[in-house]
């Protein structure tokens, strides 16, 4: 552990009206290497007045920005794209350093935030109206998308990069301005994103950033000029931000939790399945609402499925990522982190589930690490099958059969995703059809939405209509305008008007 006091961190700034500002708080969030537990620096922990600054800004200026062309916004962000390419180590070093992923994660989280930058520089083919011409008699209809004002993100510690940048190029490349609120563990990416925004033209105003914890989110929910909220993190959070932000009049999209299954058939194929099932569940330390955090081996095949899992995790190299570019997992977020699944491990043993591998057992001596976790013999009652453990542990079933399976799923509140691993067409379809979750794998592990689709969460893994990103982020950050034109061409001007 660090030997830095809080005081010798630097503090994280504030960025509004395109200058970047350190305030100083009250109370402030220790921002760590979670690989060595080195004190990296301090986010303040500020309150409604900074939001109201930065919402102020946005708002002065949405009124240029939101009459600025297509074609100079995007031009903004093909250079921001660029930037970013240029800067990618870079960005992905930075990640890895605030964040505790591995190397290759990190270049994944930006890589996809790219992606996210790109669509949003095509984002005029997407905005477009429709025309009609004679509707009705001598009228012409057309339809516009305009865009609807200051929005704001609230952003996760998992995905410095990539989840905001799911969020601001889209509403910004509408013609919206925008305030973001990231994660406190992890606001140094952010930051790094803000300067390259500014570097690429993007006038003073048009993003800012705020630093903060639940004040600042309830401001966000509440402040009157906010007129859209974007939100990824804990089911409890999103709830939360929902119901908030809509009862203030706000359009709200809010991601939360989940419980997603990784369901192996018999005739799977052996090796590529593994390797897909690890990387679903402990990248990123299982870190993320896309990972595979319930196994079920059908039938036959659970005790081969088990035994080759714990083989692939005791062979994991596991270590500090910012020093070992070789590292294949890294440490969880923080200590609270640690202690929270510690605590979760101890409860699924307590609870019956038979414990193969134990991840308290990782000894370190400094960092914030929790080894790769197996539960086998879980049943759906117990806490660990319900709870989203968000960390580097696995629960196996052994369902006899897909059916059992599939209802085994819908027992579960969440519905981001879910995956079969086979060679059947039919077990396929079956389960495209039937699971209760919004994106669907077969023979993925990870069906997570690229940027030119929609993160397509369910149940209380989403609350509201609109998702990120495609299509539904476009409409979320517009609205349509209706134009019924008359223009009668017997039509002559009279005097007297």
């Amino acid at each position: 552990m660090s030997t830095a006091t809080l005081l010798d961190a630097p503090v994280v700034p504030v960025f509004v009206g395109g200058k970047f500002t350190p305030h100083q708080a009250e109370e402030y969030q220790s921002v760590f290497n979670p690989s060595t537990g080195e004190l990296i620096g301090r986010t303040p922990l500020l309150g409604a007045e900074h939001v109201d600054a930065a919402v102020e800004a946005a708002a002065k200026a949405f009124e240029s920005w939101s009459r600025t062309s297509y074609t100079k916004r995007t031009g903004i962000f093909f250079r921001f794209k660029e930037l970013m390419e240029r800067e990618f180590d870079a960005l992905a070093q930075l990640v890895t350093r605030e964040n505790g992923k591995t190397l290759d994660e990190a270049r994944g989280d930006v890589r996809r935030g790219v992606e996210c930058v790109e669509f949003a520089a095509g984002i005029s083919h997407l905005a477009k109206g429709e025309f009609l011409p004679q509707l009705a008699e001598h009228i012409d209809g057309q339809t516009s998308r305009e865009p609807i004002g200051v929005c704001a993100g609230i952003t996760p510690f998992n995905f410095p990069a990539m989840v905001p940048l799911w969020m601001f190029p889209l509403a910004i490349a509408c013609g919206n301005t925008y305030v973001l609120k990231p994660s406190e563990k992890v606001p140094l990416t952010a930051i790094r994103l803000a300067e390259l925004l500014r570097e690429a033209g993007l006038p003073d105003g048009v993003f800012n950033i705020v630093q903060g914890g639940r004040e600042v989110v309830d401001a966000l929910c509440t402040h009157p000029k906010v007129v859209a909220l974007s939100f990824v993190g804990s089911t409890a959070v999103a709830r939360h931000v929902y119901a908030l932000g809509c009862s203030h009049g706000k359009r709200v999209q809010s991601a939360g939790g989940a419980k997603n299954v990784l369901l192996v058939m018999p005739d799977a194929e052996p090796d590529s399945t593994l390797r897909a099932i690890m990387g679903s569940a402990f990248g990123c330390a299982g870190q993320r609402c896309m990972a595979g955090s319930v196994l079920m081996g059908v039938g036959e095949v659970a005790d081969a499925l088990r035994d080759r899992v714990v083989g692939a995790m005791d062979a994991l190299k596991i270590d500090d990522t910012s020093a070992n570019p070789q590292a294949e997992m890294g440490p969880v977020i923080d200590a609270g982190s640690q202690s929270r699944l510690r605590d979760l491990i101890g409860q699924g043993e307590k609870g019956g589930a038979k414990l193969v591998r134990d991840g308290r057992k990782l000894d370190r001596d400094r960092g914030f690490f929790v080894g790769p976790t197996l539960f086998d013999e879980v049943e759906p009652g117990m806490k660990v099958f319900r709870d989203e453990l968000f960390g580097p542990a696995l629960t196996m079933l052994r369902p006899k059969t897909l059916d059992e399976a599939i209802r085994i799923m819908g027992t579960i509140s969440y519905g981001n995703g879910a995956s079969i691993f086979t060679t059947s067409g039919g077990a396929a379809r079956q389960f495209i059809r039937e699971m209760p979750a919004g994106m669907i794998g077969v023979n993925v592990g990870v069906p997570a939405a690229p940027a030119l689709f929609s993160f397509s969460g369910w149940n209380h893994s989403f609350f509201g209509d609109l998702h990120v990103m495609g299509v539904e982020g476009v409409k979320f950050y517009t609205r349509q305008k209706m134009v019924l034109s008359r223009w009668d061409s017997t039509y002559k001007r009279t005097q007297g008007w």
